[in-house]
């Protein structure tokens, strides 16, 4: 690890007055700790990305009540859908010219074996290619954003340390159009969280005027930790007992996100992975493996071309 960097949302956001920002996973758990912080701080207009306008419709009522003038906007995306990413980035784009931060938070955990209708590994494919696309879709906005005066363009991508647990050789690129039965959920968890470490090293290096990082949470009780003690109800009251005991709050496992979406730009990393504390993480090979990344930028590229993206 590196050295700590402290860092407390309520006194080191700094005042985020004109900016633009979008939050995938937004109606809930991380998500919408982050849009609560941020909120808190008058920016623009902040995007919730969710699935469920009923969810989202709920969060941001919760949030105003805290912050009553804040400026959110329902965006519906469902991140393992290609299309639904399609349509969630023409609405944003057709809404508006600038986009100053983007977290992409949204993610899967714990599901069983399958596909997304787009024919991936539902982890990998919700993960990872959903991301990527929005990511994709949304770079001309977020360069065109990097032109204006006082520009500080982030994109923060939600990985997790978790990646070390992934499939041996760390990426499985020629067998993700098939469930991966064959290995563990952990396992191909932990391939979709590289996924997202390797695509934000991708985009530091091919987009310089953005400044592009991952983060590890900590093990936050959240609704897709849920979904593991959802699987073995018959042990759920010692899942939730052993849960209780390791799981940090939401609050806390939103902090790592906010310092890398906002704190000063001198002291976040374009490229780097930071982890709760705020500490930097370094020293993995396969965290540092460029090799395999550029290998997972190519294919996702071909992928997404392929769809028509």
């Amino acid at each position: 690890m590196g050295k700590k960097l402290p860092f407390d949302p309520e006194r080191d956001i700094p005042d985020l007055s004109g900016k633009v920002i979008l939050v995938t996973g937004g109606n809930a758990g991380l998500g919408k700790e982050s849009i609560l912080q941020l909120a808190k701080h008058n920016p623009q207009t902040i995007y919730m990305g969710a699935r469920s306008a009923e969810k989202a419709t709920e969060a941001i009522k919760s949030i105003r009540e805290t912050v009553p003038k804040a400026n959110i906007k329902f965006l519906e995306i469902d991140l393992s859908s290609l299309k639904s990413v399609q349509n969630a980035a023409k609405t944003f784009t057709a809404e508006i010219d600038r986009l100053d931060i983007l977290l992409n938070n949204a993610g899967l955990m714990g599901v069983p074996p399958g596909l997304t209708v787009d024919g991936y590994e539902i982890q990998f494919g919700t993960n990872h290619m959903g991301s990527a696309l929005l990511t994709k879709l949304l770079l001309p906005t977020l360069e065109r954003t990097t032109r204006l005066p006082g520009a500080d363009v982030r994109i923060v991508n939600l990985s997790s340390e978790l990646f070390k647990y992934g499939p041996k050789g760390g990426l499985l690129l020629s067998q993700n159009k098939t469930p991966l039965a064959n290995i563990s959920g952990t396992a191909r968890y932990g391939q979709s969280k590289l996924a997202n470490l390797y695509f934000a090293q991708g985009l530091a290096k091919r987009y310089p005027n953005i400044k592009s990082t991952a983060i590890h949470p900590g093990v936050v009780r959240t609704g897709i930790t849920n979904n593991t003690v959802n699987k073995y109800p018959y042990l759920a009251w010692i899942l939730n007992i052993l849960l209780a005991l390791v799981l940090t709050t939401v609050e806390k496992g939103a902090v790592p996100q906010l310092f890398a979406a906002t704190a000063n730009s001198k002291d976040v990393k374009s490229g780097s992975f930071y982890f709760p504390g705020v500490r930097e993480f370094v020293g993995n090979a396969l965290m540092d493996n460029e090799k395999l990344a550029d290998e997972l930028w190519e294919y996702t590229e071909r992928e997404l071309m392929e769809h028509g993206y």
